[in-house]
């Protein structure tokens, strides 16, 4: 709920900072989903360094009191928020003029991270937690007050250079140069395991950023509702005949709290039934109460018998069951309901701290077991996983198709020793669904997430903008070659209806997938709409992290990379480093992502658009770089759909030069070793 506050106390809140004074202590709200509390780490001297930490926020006066106050937090939740700092103004994304700055790009980042930080839009918005269970924006409130602080006072010459949440300060730079560089969980490499998470971020020395939590482009679950939409029907389109439809087709996921509520409406779009499983029931009503999920159900036997006539009348409506997914895997299973598709988004890249619920036990349950018993813990979540997987192997057996949708699933049921092997010992049995899908139809020929806000805050705005993509996209379609003609078809239809959809959630903001040529020429027209009026205020443009260039991921965004490099993770600093200096308005860097600590390093930009031919000039040379950068890197690794992509665009863009591999004859090869 928006807190009424006046935009000039607004601003005036904004423009102090830390407050002189010491705010009343304050409890947290109930009405809001929190962060489990994390496990106790740290050693009693570790205890006093945390505390000692936070303390540096503040004036030596009020040590004392908040000594007491934020030991109490660290022993009780396992990090230290400082939920006292929390302001008192309502936190969602205002209009861009609302926002005390002295340049555009700051009052857009600004824009961005409270829309971050909205409760409608946040899993835990009291802990500063964006989505994926630790997805953060700051490690506690101190940190964002004086980040906001930092953007008001910022001026065109100046950058602010943030560490895991943490506003170092600003410092001389250019008008050219970003505004803010981000950077979060940025480890030496052998202190990048969970449990260093867990230690240094109860120090409050960095944090878990995400994806676009902390870089600060989330735009609520529609960010990935399109992404979810493409998979659904080019997996569909893989199991059903050319004469078939997924009206009456079941698909099976879990998950309804940050990015997974995204998947009840993607497969509405996608036309099929959906029956999704979360164990949070306020994150279950969250996500029903918002439209994003049809019908709740807390019982199995209604939730079987409402699917059996969904399958007979052929519907397309999404079922959310309130417990455990394994549970539901198993029913399923033993009521002979045939399922299409199977996948899973809870968030296993964080199994240990609340991203993973095992079954038999009550959420509240497994909540205490986390932090009481972390060694137990682990044990259930491993032998949840080998029941959960042994479920979707009998349902794969009769003709289910199984894909792992980047949330570590196959990687951590692997661990936990469950039957996801194939037969060689190496691969898994079942692909993820970039290996299958978004790799060689979306990301080897350049399509990915791209993605806008409306910073006026106004509908009609977005109204125009998705006129606009509309019409770009098909002038492209006229001209496209065949082998993205689906894919510019399938974004057409969604552009369309996106409307309809009722995506929107906090920012007025819109997704879809394009490629280099198709983000330049929609960016164009928005800017060149800025410049006319016809569009009100800024646009700001940004993407998903999960995309061509930005993210190396070795079990998802690079998974279909097979020349031996998909472990290294020169792509996404040289893709963060690249758009700095070719117009970003700013740019991060993190480590984690959606599969986990260690495991990928991924990186985003943020770019205003204000309607000035300078604004032009930075999209069309910052917007060309980060999606052929990737494409580069595909090519390189032979993927034929890359270099084809890549020879196109060399035709187009006489600047580009770029190696091609030499193809290999297999004979050559046959009888070395």
């Amino acid at each position: 709920m928006k807190t009424k506050t006046s935009t000039k106390a607004f601003k005036e809140a904004i423009l102090q900072g830390i407050p002189s004074e010491l705010p009343p202590f304050r409890e947290r709200n109930p009405e809001y989903s929190h962060a489990p509390n994390r496990k106790d780490i740290l050693s009693p001297a570790e205890k006093r360094l945390a505390v000692r930490n936070a303390l540096r926020y503040f004036p030596p006066a009020w040590h004392p009191e908040l000594a007491l106050e934020f030991k109490a937090e660290l022993e009780q939740y396992g990090r230290i928020y400082m939920y006292r700092f929390k302001p008192s103004y309502g936190i969602y994304a205002r209009k861009i003029s609302d926002y005390p700055a002295k340049n555009t790009t700051a009052a857009a980042i600004m824009l961005m991270i409270q829309n971050n930080l909205d409760p409608k839009v946040a899993q835990h918005p009291e802990e500063l937690i964006t989505y994926g269970g630790n997805g953060a924006v700051f490690q506690n409130w101190a940190q964002y007050l004086l980040t906001m602080k930092y953007l008001s006072e910022m001026s065109e010459s100046q950058t602010l250079h943030v560490y895991s949440g943490h506003p170092m300060g600003l410092f001389p730079s250019s008008a050219a140069a970003p505004r803010v560089v981000v950077t979060n969980g940025m480890m030496i490499p052998n202190y990048s395991k969970p449990d260093d998470w867990e230690k240094f971020n109860a120090l409050g020395v960095t944090q878990y950023g995400q994806m676009t939590a902390g870089s600060y482009m989330y735009i609520g679950p529609q960010g990935i509702v399109h992404g979810t939409t493409i998979t659904v029907l080019n997996a569909f389109r893989k199991v059903l005949g050319p004469d078939q439809s997924p009206e009456g087709k079941v698909f099976v996921t879990s998950g309804l709290g940050g990015m997974s509520g995204a998947q009840p409406k993607a497969g509405n779009i996608a036309g099929c039934i959906t029956l999704c499983a979360e164990v949070n029931p306020m994150a279950a009503r969250k996500r029903h109460e918002q439209g994003w999920v049809d019908e709740l159900y807390d019982s199995l036997d209604a939730l079987v018998e409402r699917t059996r006539s969904a399958i007979a009348d052929k519907e397309i409506v999404s079922l959310a069951y309130i417990g455990n997914v394994v549970e539901l895997w198993e029913r399923l299973d033993l009521e002979a309901i045939q399922v299409s598709l199977g996948s899973d988004q809870t968030s296993l890249h964080n199994p240990w701290a609340g991203g993973y619920y095992p079954a038999g036990l009550t959420y509240d349950e497994a909540n205490e077991l986390m932090r009481e018993d972390p060694k137990a813990f682990r044990e259930a979540v491993r032998v949840s996983l080998k029941r959960q997987v042994a479920a979707i192997n009998r349902h794969a057996a009769k003709g289910m198709y199984f894909f792992d949708y980047g949330n570590a699933f196959l990687l951590e049921a692997s661990r936990a020793g469950a039957a996801v092997m194939a037969a060689d010992g190496i691969a898994f049995r079942y692909p993820s669904y970039v290996q299958d899908i978004l790799g060689p139809l979306c990301f080897d020929y350049g399509f990915g997430p791209f993605r806008w806000v409306c910073s006026s805050g106004k509908k009609e705005d977005l109204d125009i903008t998705d006129q606009l993509a509309l019409q770009v996209m098909q002038e492209q379609l006229r001209e496209a070659p065949a082998w993205i003609r689906q894919q510019l078809m399938d974004n057409i239809k969604w552009i369309s209806e996106a409307a309809d959809n009722e995506l929107v959630v906090g920012s007025q903001a819109r997704i879809l997938y394009a490629d280099a040529f198709g983000r330049i020429a929609i960016a164009k027209a928005f800017n060149r709409a800025i410049a006319s009026g016809k569009i009100s205020e800024p646009v700001i443009l940004g993407r998903d992290h999960h995309d061509v260039s930005g993210t190396d991921s070795p079990f998802r965004e690079t998974s279909n990379i097979f020349d031996g490099s998909r472990f290294t993770a020169d792509m996404a600093i040289h893709n963060v480093i690249g758009d700095s200096f070719r117009g970003a308005s700013w740019v991060s860097i993190h480590n984690g992502g959606g599969v986990g600590w260690g495991e990928v390093i991924n990186g985003g930009f943020g770019l205003v658009l204000d309607g000035s031919d300078q604004a032009e000039a930075r999209l069309q040379n910052m917007l060309f770089y980060d999606v052929n950068n990737g494409i580069a890197r595909r090519s390189w690794a032979r993927n034929a759909e890359a270099m084809q992509a890549l020879k196109t665009e060399m035709q187009r863009s006489p600047g580009l030069k770029v190696s091609l591999p030499e193809l290999v004859d297999e004979a050559v090869l046959k009888d070395l070793f």
